[in-house]
Order: structure tokens, then sequence, then C-alpha cells
């Protein structure tokens, strides 16, 4: 009998992997508002037990794994960042994702609180996929679109 479950649970776990896979299908979008987490979050334990630290680029998302990695566009100023995911919400309707407070500055949206934002799935594990054209500035964090030559 012992075998028999240990089998079942072989092959439920087999079985829930694609779902996994299906939900950072890299390249995916969403659009949405974005907040930012506040102060008194800070040093605090997340839902995946990191201790959460504003001055990191950090998200919290509602479905993907935790150290998705994700470019976050402010629609209103065309400023992106690329974040890593280690935490859940946000747990409001209205909003896709909350993002570190660095991450917010980045972004240009500490001062509304909420932004209009795109994200983009662009990587798992702490590894990074752009575009050709793309690269990630080493001291902001921010995605940079190169300009091709013609």
């Amino acid at each position: 009998m012992t075998y028999y479950r240990i089998l079942i649970l072989i092959i439920l776990a087999f079985a829930a992997q694609p779902d996994t896979f299906a939900q950072v299908k890299l390249g995916k979008t969403e659009t949405g508002n974005a907040s930012y987490y506040a102060t008194r979050f800070n040093g605090k334990k997340t839902s995946f037990g990191e201790v959460h630290n504003s001055t990191e680029l950090l998200a919290a998302h509602k479905s993907y794994p935790l150290n998705t990695m994700l470019e976050v566009t402010n629609l209103d100023n065309d400023e992106k960042v690329i974040v890593r995911v280690n935490d859940r919400g946000p747990f409001s309707k209205n909003r896709v994702v909350d993002v570190s407070k660095e991450a917010a500055r980045l972004l240009g949206i500490i001062a509304k609180g909420v932004a209009n934002v795109s994200i983009r799935v662009v990587g798992m594990e702490g590894m990074v996929l752009l575009g050709s054209n793309e690269d990630i500035d080493p001291k902001s964090g921010k995605v940079i679109t190169m300009r091709t030559k013609h």
C-alpha cells in the first residue's frame, strides 16, 4: 500500500510541473496598477520567508513563483526596472504588482503612490533574458533600449 501512495505522489508531482512553468512563460505581459511597500515592511519577512529590503529591486505578485524576474514599465513616463519576485501580493483587486521602495523610486511613482504599469516576465532564478537591443544599466537596474545602427 505504501508503494502505491508514493507512486501516486510522484505522478501528481510531475503532472503539476507543466502548470508551474506555464505561469512563468517568458515574455508574458500584464497591465494594471502598481504600488510600493510602505516603510514599515522593511526588515519584515515576506510570504516566502525572505527579509524585505526596501533598497533592493523586489516585487510581490499574486501567482509568479519565487525568483521570477519581471520588467516593470511605468506607462506614464516609460521608466523601466527589473525586479525579482520574493513575495505574494498585492492584496488589492486593482493592482497587479507591488514593488520595493527603491524600484518605485526608479519608476518615478513615489509621489503618486500608484502608477499604471506593464509587467513582462524576463527571466527566472535571477537570470534575465532581454531582447538583442536591450541591456540593464548596472548602476540603476533600469532596462536600456539600445539604438540599432542602420
